[in-house]
C-alpha cells in the first residue's frame, strides 16, 4: 500500500495538471470506491466544480474545490492496494478497472482500482484523530515521546498507528527504525530520549529521501515498476534499487554492516531488520 512519500509524489503530479479545472461530468464505474457518499451525492458536489489545488493528508489526497454555487468542498482521494489516479488527454477507450471518471474542461482524471480497496468520497470525517504530519510543528521528539511511552506495544507496531504521525505505514517504520539502529521488537517505553530524538529525525530522513527519489523517476500508469508503486525508472538504473534499505530484502546483506537481513512478523504484518545494526 502506497504511503507518505508515495502519495506526495503523486499529489506534485497531479496538482499542475488539476489546477483551475472544472468538472464537466462524473462516472462511477465502481459504487464501492465511492462509500459512504454516493454516486448521485458525488456528481451534485463536483459537476460545474473548479479544482483549486491538491492537498495530502497522511495517505489520503485532498482535492480542493470551488463548486457552481461558490463554496468549498473536499473530495478525498485514497488508493488503497491497488488504485491509481492520473490525468490523460481523454482519448482513448477507458481502462478496465476505471472506478471514478471526471471528465474535466480539459482531459480527464481516471481512477483505476482493480481491487477496489481504494476510496474516492466527500466524508471528511476519515482524517479525524490522526496525528501530526512529519514535517509540522506539531511533531516534535518530545510528542514522539509522549505516544511511545507508557506502552508496552513494539515500537515498530506503535510507528503504524496513525495517530502517532500521520502517513508512516509498513515500509517506511521498518526502514525508519533501520536507519535508527533500533530494535522494532523492543517496546516503545524502553526507548530513553537520546533513542526516542534519534527515531525522529529517522523518520523525517528515510520520507524525505523516498520523496526525492520518486520526484527522480517517471511514474508507469501502465504497470510495472518496483512493485511498491507505480515509478519507473530514473537515472538507468532499476526502480527502488537504492531507495530501500531494508524492506523486502530478507535473506540479502544489510548494506550498512553486511549482515543478513531478517523477516519476522508483528501484529500480522512483514518487519524487515538487521539484527547486527539494530540488535
Amino acid at each position: 500500500m502506497p504511503e507518505l512519500p508515495e502519495v506526495e509524489v503523486l499529489r506534485r503530479y497531479l496538482e499542475p495538471r488539476l489546477q483551475g479545472r472544472r468538472i464537466v461530468e462524473v462516472e462511477v464505474r465502481r459504487p464501492r470506491v465511492v462509500r459512504p457518499t454516493g454516486e448521485a451525492a458525488l456528481r451534485e458536489a463536483l459537476v460545474g466544480a473548479c479544482l483549486r489545488r491538491v492537498d495530502r493528508r497522511g495517505k489520503h489526497l485532498l482535492f480542493v474545490l470551488r463548486t457552481s454555487s461558490g463554496c468549498e468542498r473536499t473530495a478525498v482521494g485514497h488508493l488503497g492496494m491497488t488504485g491509481r489516479m492520473y490525468v490523460d488527454p481523454g482519448k482513448g477507450a477507458l481502462p478496465r478497472h476505471t472506478a471514478v471518471l471526471l471528465h474535466l474542461d480539459q482531459g480527464r482524471f481516471l481512477f483505476e482500482d482493480p481491487r477496489q480497496f481504494g476510496r474516492f468520497h466527500l466524508e471528511p470525517g476519515v482524517l479525524e484523530g490522526m496525528g501530526p504530519e512529519p514535517w509540522s510543528q506539531d511533531w516534535t521528539p518530545d510528542h514522539l515521546r509522549s505516544r511511545l511511552s507508557g506502552t508496552r506495544q513494539a515500537v515498530k507496531t506503535r510507528l503504524l498507528d496513525q495517530s502517532v504521525v500521520a502517513g508512516v505505514g509498513n515500509i517506511y517504520a521498518s526502514e525508519a527504525l533501520h536507519h535508527a539502529g533500533i530494535d522494532p521488537a523492543r517496546p516503545g517505553s524502553q526507548l530513553d530520549p537520546a533513542e526516542t530524538a534519534r527515531l525522529w529525525h529517522s523518520i523525517r530522513t528515510v520520507l524525505e529521501r523516498a520523496i526525492e527519489d520518486g520526484l527522480g523517476a517517471n511514474l508507469d500508469f501502465a504497470g510495472g515498476g518496483d512493485g511498491l508503486f507505480y515509478f519507473g525508472s530514473a537515472a538507468g538504473r532499476e526502480a527502488g534499487a537504492e531507495r530501500l534499505q531494508v524492506y523486502d530484502r530478507a535473506g540479502k546483506a544489510c548494506l550498512r554492516c553486511g549482515g543478513t537481513i531478517e523477516r519476522t512478523v508483528q501484529a500480522a504484518r512483514s518487519t524487515f531488520s538487521c539484527p547486527g545494526c539494530q540488535g
